[in-house]
């Protein structure tokens, strides 16, 4: 009886491993951080052509900043609130 114990144990221990690693906001934030990033340094990096086509408005620069706010508030919300392991109850 004990060794089925530990088995139920361990599975539920690598059942909410697996439910923090595929956070939806771990996989939103990951993404709109390595975005934001990547579009910031386009914005730095604008031509004085670039710049002029849009109409003297660095778009890159301010939606790369937005970006990666946004990826930021993402993954400070998931550590803040991380995911609560699900509870034997609810799995059956």
């Amino acid at each position: 009886m004990s060794e089925l114990h530990n088995e139920v144990t361990e599975l539920e221990r690598k059942s909410a491993t697996a439910a923090r690693l595929f956070d939806i906001r771990r996989i939103i934030g990951g993404l709109f951080a390595v975005y934001g990033v990547i579009v910031t340094i386009a914005g730095i990096t604008a031509s004085d052509a670039d710049l002029k086509k849009a109409e003297n408005i660095n778009i890159n620069l301010w939606t790369g900043l937005g970006m990666l706010a946004l990826g930021l508030f993402f993954l400070v919300w998931l550590k803040l609130r991380p995911t609560a392991p699900p509870t034997p109850d609810a799995a059956e």
